[in-house]
Parts: structure tokens; C-alpha cells; sequence
């Protein structure tokens, strides 16, 4: 039988691959003088070999000291100690090394050499220092250097173009290289930083800043100071991926939104604020809108909710993964709620006023214990995001509908701040229509405005009140534009460009990380909530699959309206003929019963009904016409292009087009790359697609 023998060490373990210091050198060097002089003692050894061995190891040690660039007191030091031990073997192994004399000369040797070790070890630990120190300050005298060059500058352009003189503190270098910050201290006087900012175009011009490159004027630490960001590198005009570290955020650590123009992260904070992101059509609003799903869809404290009565088409991108389950996985919606129309959205607010009111009596003694007055955010009690696109329209339309919406909206701002419930809302323009509620205003701090050097709409002043000196065309690139927080100054940066794949890939990455409602909130939330993902209610989400009509379905072979929504569901196998004209004529009678949608040719009323509804003039034969009539000057027209009127006028005979209608075709071939729009306003024409000059891009 085998035994297995364990051994136990204790003490000190000696580390044989540790290198010598003071004591154990000078030890190890005296023990193998007395270990060499005692054996060539016995044996008879020539004294003077260990003499021409210390004189080798000497020479040895020299070399390699200089190879080293060490100093020369350490240099001597090593030499020093081989000579020496090397002449205390010699005379012992002559005069016998086991003498009270030799061991106490021995002693006082090895004392020595450790003494003479410690000493120059720390001299060069010194000198070492001393030599870092000195490239240091070589170092900073080139920036120094430097940054007095670029204060001298600066306070030359500044009295040259502001006509004040500032005293430079500092010049800061930002670590990403696309420029820097000038703190400087303002003139006595009362003279402010606004003396500087205003003037922020010209400082920009007369230091021959690139396009796209700024210098802003912002406040200093106390009111007697002012900072300068000089950007001397354009980070506006490439397109900047969605970052694909997708790991968990919270709403207390801020929102990342995009970058300066300094290659920093701007965070949002919404625990208390609203936010609105404006941005006409172009601009990559709606990548933003994107953007900044992705970072709730990211957080482990929030739910989103999403508005968008254009077809949902915001949201749908973060809800189809779920709905297609393309991975075989089972994977949670990006989105917690996807409301695409009037009645899904009234009972979305409807249910966001209610979990507001019920928070505010079920949590009181969590607050109390908290001792606060804003409920305490988390996983288990998340905060509810809703986005609404477009939202800031709806606030400003005087459709029926529409205003229903907006006083839903508007109470939820109001009543729901302290209960966890906050608005995003988005715009098509910075105008006075859009900015005009007190409400917005006052709760909207987190603030967007993406130009796309879109100068009609873009009123600066109103969207960011009391800042100077932003301008449409510093930010004339797709997804750059200005933003401000109550945490940060209005200034110029770059969203992020985030395509649909990444979408897929947040979602999955995300899909176990979402927080669900509070049961206290989900009860307050109703059955209107608790069913949202009903089959009747997001039917409409599974019909992006368009199918090819068939003969056998009861429609034409060149293709037509499928009315099979007013068929039963359960057909029968056989029967008469389908009558489609019938169908389609019932269908318009009961949608214009419900919408007041427009009337026949002819027979239009003297006066245009209150509210404009649903416009079904394209199921008319006689409208199909006219838009393929429109079609074909469009393309007849060739690479010149036609405009709205023009097309109007040589309808208005035959078919009696007016140019509002012709507008809206033109819009939809532009939005689908049937036609391109060349200049702007009253200059704008169209042009076939066949005929321009280059690909359609995104509108």
C-alpha cells in the first residue's frame, strides 16, 4: 500500500530568485571570502589566484555599472568591495583564516560593504528621482512655453475684438486634442462674461477657427471669471457610431446623449426634468429619438413609453426582436408601451395620470422614512419615461383629437414630477407655436436643437433663452446641432448614429436587465396596462410583412385594396362573388361618417369643415388618375425637375388637382425615393429619380 507523506513548512520562505540588498550582499560577500580562504588554506592554494579574481570581478562590476549609467560613487563602491574581499582572502589564506584576528577583520569588512551598499543605493534611488523630476520640468517648460504663447494670443484678440483686456489664470489642454479651455479673469467694472460670449462668431473668425469649431464663452468659477472652449478640431462633420458597450445605466448617473465637441460625453439628468429634442425633417431627429431609447432601454430603474402617432414607427424598431424571435430565444420588448394611435395613447396618459395619483398616497411612508419628498427611484419602483414624437405638435394643434392628448400631456408634466414620471417630447421646429406653452418651458430643461443647417424654424433664442452667440450654420452636418442642461451650458454637439442592427443587439443585450412596474403602480395602471401586449391591440404591429394579393383571395392580379377587414373572419368555403367596389364604397362611407373625411369631386362644401380628418381621395378612381398623371409630368419634366404649382396647373383642366394635394404626393415620393427635392422654399423643385444626378438621400 502506497502512503502519501505530507510536509508542513513553517516560518520565514526564503525567495531565492530575490536579488541582494545591503545586508545579505555583504553577508553573502563575506561568508564566500571565508568559505574560499579556508579551502585554499587546507588545500594549499597560490594566495595571489584569489587576488587576480577580485581584480577580474572589479574590472567586471566597472563595466557593468557603466553600461548601466550608474554613478560613479556607486561604481567605486562595487570595485571597491571585489578588491577589498579579494585582499582579505589573500592575507588569510596566508596567515590562517580561522584567527580571532581574521573572523574580527572579516566582520568589519562585511560591515563596511553593506554600509558603503545602503549608502549608495539610496543615493541612486535619489538620483533616479531627481532625473524624472528634471524631464518633468522640461516637460511642462514646453507647455508652459506653449500656453503662454496661446495666452498672449487670446488676450490680444480679445481686446482686439471685444475691446476688454482679461488676465489669463490658466490655459487647459483637453486630453483628446481637439483644443482648449482659457480660464481668465474679467476686468474690474462690472464687466460680465456675457461681454465675451456675444462676441463668439468673431473670435471664431479671427483666429481662423475650421468650420465647425467654436470658441464659446461660458462662466467662470465666480462671476469675475470666464471660461473659453476653443475647438480647434471639427468632431461634427463624420458620422459617430452608437458606442457598443451596452452595460447598465441608471437614471441617478445621467443618460449619455452624444459627444461635445470636445470628444466628451453630454449626460442628460431626468429624475426631475422634461426634455425636448427639436429637429426638422433631416436633421437625424429621429436617430436621436433612437439614441436616447437606448438609453432607458439600458437602464436598470426606468420604463419607457412610447407615443408616435405616425404608425408607431419610433417604437418599432425597439418591440419587433420581441415579436419576431429570431434568436429561438425569448427575448423582453426594448420598450415597456407603443402607442401608435389617438385611442392607445389616451389610455396610455390616462394610465400615467392614475400611477402618479396612487403613488403619491401609497409611498407616503416610504418617503417619510427616506425623508424626502420625490420618490426614491430604483429597480423595484422605476421611473417612467414616455416619449412622445412629435409631441410638442400635438401640445399646438387645434385638432379635436389632438387637444384631448395635449391636456393629458400637460397634466402628467404637472402632477407627476415627484412621483417618477417625466416627458420627452420631440418637435419639428424651435418656433413660437411649439415653444409657446409656460409648461414646456418651464419643465423642459434638458433641451435639444439638431439644425442640420436648417435655418427656417430654428429660432436658437427662443429654444435656449438668454444664451448668445449659437448660430444654425457652426452645426450644418445631420445629427450635430446644441444642447443644454440645467448641469450644462448651451453648446454645440454630435448625437450618435445608431442603426438597426445595433437596436437588435441592445435589446437582446438588454432584454433581462428591464425593471417591471411597481405591483402598486401596475395596480393603479389597470387592465388597460396589464393588457397592452394583447394580440388585439398590437395586431397592427404584425403587419409589416406585406403579402402579394392573389387571385384566389378575391382581389385582381395587378393588385388593388384589401378590404378583408370587413369580411367575417370565418368565411365560407364557396359562395357568390365578392362585389369589391361595393366593399370599398361601404368602407368610405363609414370612415367619413367617423372622420369627416373629404368629399366627393363637385361637391365640396362652401366652407371646409372645422377639423380636417382622414383623407381617403386616393381610393377614387378619378384621384388615382391625377397621381399618375402627376407622375408622369414629373418624370416627363426630366433632369430640370417641376415644382407643385406647375404640376397643379396642368392638372387643374382635366382632372381639377389642386396644389395642396399635389404637396402631399410630391412629399411621399420624396419620402419613398420616388422623387428628389432640389433647393428650398419658394426655389424647390422635383425631380424623377431616374433623373438625378446623384442617389436619393434620407429626408
Amino acid at each position: 500500500m502506497a502512503t502519501t507523506t505530507q510536509t508542513t513548512t513553517s516560518g520565514p520562505v526564503w525567495d531565492w530568485a530575490a536579488g541582494h540588498g545591503p545586508v545579505t550582499g555583504a553577508l553573502s560577500a563575506t561568508t564566500g571570502c571565508l568559505a574560499v580562504a579556508t579551502t585554499g588554506a587546507a588545500t594549499g592554494m597560490p594566495p595571489g589566484w584569489a587576488l587576480a579574481v577580485g581584480a577580474a570581478g572589479a574590472i567586471g562590476h566597472t563595466i557593468s555599472s557603466l553600461r548601466e549609467r550608474l554613478s560613479a560613487r556607486t561604481i567605486a563602491m562595487r570595485s571597491a568591495s571585489w578588491l577589498v574581499g579579494a585582499g582579505w582572502t589573500t592575507w588569510a589564506m596566508t596567515t590562517g583564516p580561522l584567527t580571532w584576528a581574521a573572523l574580527g577583520s572579516l566582520a568589519t569588512v562585511g560591515v563596511g560593504i553593506g554600509a558603503a551598499a545602503r549608502s549608495t543605493l539610496l543615493f541612486e534611488e535619489a538620483r533616479e528621482l531627481e532625473a524624472i523630476a528634471a524631464d518633468e520640468r522640461q516637460v511642462a517648460r514646453e507647455l508652459s512655453a506653449e500656453r503662454r504663447a496661446i495666452a498672449a494670443e487670446w488676450v490680444d484678440r480679445v481686446q482686439r475684438v471685444c475691446g476688454i483686456t482679461l488676465r489669463v489664470l490658466a490655459v487647459e489642454m483637453w486630453p483628446t486634442g481637439a483644443g482648449f479651455t482659457i480660464d481668465a479673469e474679467l476686468p474690474a467694472g462690472g464687466t460680465t462674461y456675457d461681454r465675451v460670449a456675444q462676441y463668439a462668431g468673431q473670435l471664431s473668425a479671427d483666429a481662423r477657427l475650421p468650420h465647425g469649431c467654436t470658441a464659446v464663452a461660458s462662466q467662470g468659477i465666480h462671476q469675475g471669471r470666464v471660461l473659453i472652449d476653443v475647438t480647434t478640431v471639427n468632431v461634427l462633420a463624420g458620422e459617430i457610431t452608437y458606442p457598443t458597450d451596452y452595460g447598465p445605466l441608471s437614471l441617478h448617473t445621467g443618460f449619455p446623449w452624444g459627444l461635445r465637441t470636445n470628444a466628451d460625453e453630454i449626460r442628460a439628468y431626468l429624475r426631475e426634468q422634461c426634455a425636448l429634442v427639436v429637429g426638422p425633417t433631416g436633421s437625424g431627429k429621429t436617430n436621436m429619438v433612437h439614441t436616447i431609447l437606448a438609453g432607458f432601454a439600458r437602464a436598470t430603474d426606468v420604463l419607457t413609453w412610447v407615443i408616435d402617432l405616425n404608425a408607431g414607427s419610433a417604437g418599432l424598431p425597439w418591440v419587433r426582436p420581441a415579436l419576431d424571435g429570431d434568436s429561438g430565444e425569448t427575448v423582453r420588448p426594448g420598450i415597456d408601451w407603443l402607442a401608435a394611435s389617438h385611442e392607445e395613447a389616451m389610455l396610455m396618459l390616462d394610465a400615467a395620470v392614475r400611477v402618479a395619483k396612487h403613488r403619491k398616497m401609497a409611498y407616503q411612508d416610504l418617503m417619510s422614512k427616506a425623508n424626502t419628498d420625490l420618490l426614491p427611484i430604483s429597480n423595484r419602483i422605476p421611473q417612467i419615461m414616455i416619449v412622445i414624437d412629435e409631441g410638442a405638435e400635438i401640445l399646438a394643434s387645434s385638432d379635436k383629437q389632438a387637444r384631448k392628448l395635449a391636456e393629458k400631456i400637460l397634466e402628467v408634466i404637472r402632477i407627476a414630477r415627484a412621483m417618477g414620471i417625466r416627458t420627452v417630447l420631440t418637435a419639428l421646429g424651435a418656433t413660437g407655436a411649439v415653444l409657446g406653452n409656460l409648461m414646456i418651458r418651464r419643465e423642459a430643461k434638458v433641451r435639444v436643437a439638431l439644425t442640420g443647417g436648417e435655418t427656417e424654424g430654428m429660432d436658437l433664442g427662443k429654444q435656449f433663452p438668454g444664451s448668445r452667440g449659437l448660430r444654425v450654420d457652426q452645426a450644418p452636418y445631420k445629427g450635430a446641432g446644441f444642447m443644454g442642461t440645467p448641469e450644462s451650458a448651451p453648446a454645440l454637439f454630435k448625437s450618435w448614429r445608431i442603426k438597426p442592427n445595433q437596436i437588435r443587439e441592445i435589446v437582446a443585450a438588454t432584454s433581462d436587465r428591464h425593471p417591471t412596474l411597481d405591483a402598486t403602480s401596475a395596480k393603479a395602471a389597470g387592465p388597460d396596462y396589464t393588457r397592452r401586449w394583447d394580440h388585439a391591440r398590437t395586431a397592427w404591429m404584425h403587419d409589416h410583412h406585406p403579402t402579394t394579393p392573389t387571385p384566389t383571395q378575391g382581389t385582381s392580379s395587378s393588385g388593388g385594396l384589401n378590404l378583408s377587414a370587413l369580411r367575417d373572419e370565418q368565411q365560407p368555403p364557396a359562395g357568390p362573388p365578392v362585389d369589391e367596389d361595393a366593399l370599398a364604397r361601404r368602407f368610405r362611407e363609414q370612415i367619413d361618417a367617423q372622420f369627416a373625411t373629404a368629399h366627393e369631386p363637385g361637391t365640396e362644401p362652401e366652407q371646409p369643415p372645422a377639423s380636417a380628418g382622414l383623407n381617403l381621395s386616393a381610393l377614387r378612381s378619378e384621384d388615382n388618375a391625377a397621381r399618375q398623371a402627376a407622375l408622369a409630368l414629373l418624370l416627363a419634366a426630366g433632369p430640370e425637375g417641376t415644382g407643385a404649382s406647375a404640376i397643379a396647373r396642368a392638372l387643374a383642366g382635366e382632372h381639377g388637382t389642386t396644389r395642396q394635394t399635389v404637396v402631399g404626393w410630391l412629399k411621399t415620393w420624396t419620402d419613398d425615393g420616388t422623387a428628389v427635392r432640389v433647393g428650398a422654399g419658394t426655389k424647390a423643385r422635383y425631380v424623377h429619380h431616374q433623373h438625378a444626378p446623384e442617389s436619393p438621400t434620407e429626408k
